[in-house]
């Protein structure tokens, strides 16, 4: 096992660093540093960049646009775009439909969505979670009856992240409540959201934030022609596509920013005029998450090593989201507690405005990742996995 870099591989990452130095929009750069929203117009327009590039899908085959890196270099590219402070694309699009219909889909469907999907032109969502249906997402009810060309669709889907800004959604649907399994009788549909009889709407989170919706579907027309593989097999696809979505979500690239970032803030003198960072057990936790930090990027250099020999890892990449997203969750907790009483929505306190506005979006920020080990299966969902999967209990 080798988790060094080769000096071309280190090359390239010198090369990375540097195209993002000189292409990544400073006011977009600012939005994700300083916690606030991104609009549609935000994505779309790094999106566009990366795709003029033609870095926007490093994973795809080149024949689509893939930029013909290995799995090292596209390592490589995601962890230098997070530590840069680069808007995170929405995955749906890029990450998870693209790979599915590249995948599973026929030739027309390819034709159809990839080029839209790598330029930019459609923005997607997933349609999965449902009300008493999450960790345990083959229980979905969700059903699509079929009716000569088409489906009609009914039900309810929720926590669907980005849907008011989705013009298509990827759902799992029931086509057969009378399966032997309640895997078997579930069907993965491409539905249009512009479509009659969708209703999108928002969840205020604890943030202020309107990030999720609930997405009703009424008596919802749905061409059979945009069912990806055969009627019954969508969890064959959903499995395939929650492997690419476990895999995205350590971040560690923004996580070794986030860590900077938490260290400058505890070296600001609090009213005694001690740092923060001063504090022993202050610093014992901060220097506990760096470690925790470092060995989930080992880790991940183990699994990156694997798949450059050929060999795809299992159900083990279950820790890189249980420590990875855990990680994330202490460093929002660290930064509220250095902030102290300034990290909360209020009138400025101190002489520095950019700080103000930087102090001001952590409470928010901590209440928004609370959810951080819920998605893409629950850390409890992930251990099981492990137990089951890996250790054989």
């Amino acid at each position: 096992m080798d988790i060094h870099y080769s000096s071309e591989e280190r090359a390239f990452r010198d090369e990375v660093r540097a195209w993002l130095a000189a292409h990544l929009p400073a006011e977009l750069r600012d939005k994700t540093i300083g916690y606030r929203s991104l609009t549609k117009d935000d994505f779309r327009r790094w999106h566009r960049i990366l795709a003029q590039q033609g870095w926007v899908a490093p994973a795809w085959p080149s024949e689509w646009g893939g930029t013909g890196w290995n799995v090292v270099r596209r390592y490589i590219f995601e962890e230098e775009c997070g530590y840069a402070g680069a808007p995170p694309l929405p995955p749906f699009g890029i990450v998870m439909c693209g790979p599915v219909l590249l995948e599973f889909g026929t030739d027309v469907q390819k034709q159809r969505f990839l080029p839209r999907i790598y330029r930019g032109d459609d923005f997607w969502c997933q349609g999965y979670t449902e009300p008493g249906s999450g960790s345990d997402l083959a229980s979905l009810s969700t059903r699509a009856e079929r009716d000569a060309d088409h489906y009609i669709v009914d039900g309810q889907k929720t926590w669907t992240t980005l849907a008011h800004m989705a013009d298509w959604i990827f759902c799992l649907v029931r086509t057969d409540r009378n399966a032997r399994s309640k895997q078997e009788g579930v069907s993965f549909l491409l539905i249009d959201m512009t479509s009659p009889g969708i209703t999108v709407r928002p969840l205020p989170l604890m943030d202020g934030g309107r990030e999720v919706n609930e997405v009703f579907f009424d008596h919802v027309r749905v061409p059979v022609e945009n069912r990806v593989h055969d009627e019954g097999k969508g969890w064959t696809v959903a499995k395939f596509l929650l492997g690419y979505e476990r895999m995205n979500t350590a971040r560690i690239g923004t996580s070794k920013r986030e860590l900077v970032q938490l260290k400058k803030l505890a070296m600001r003198e609090t009213k005694d005029g001690k740092p923060l960072l001063q504090d022993t057990r202050f610093r014992d936790r901060v220097t506990r998450v760096e470690a925790e930090l470092m060995a989930l990027e080992i880790t991940n250099l183990r699994f990156v090593d694997q798949l450059r020999a050929g060999r795809a890892p299992g159900a083990e990449v279950s820790m890189l989201k249980i420590v990875g997203t855990e990680i994330q969750q202490t460093l929002t907790e660290l930064m509220m507690q250095a902030a102290g009483p300034r990290a909360q929505p209020i009138a400025p306190i101190d002489d520095d405005p950019a700080f103000d506005r930087f102090v001001a979006a952590l409470a928010p920020r901590y209440c928004n990742y609370r959810k951080t080990t819920i998605y893409a299966g629950s850390n409890e969902i992930q251990r099981n996995i492990i137990a089951k999967h890996v250790l054989r209990l």
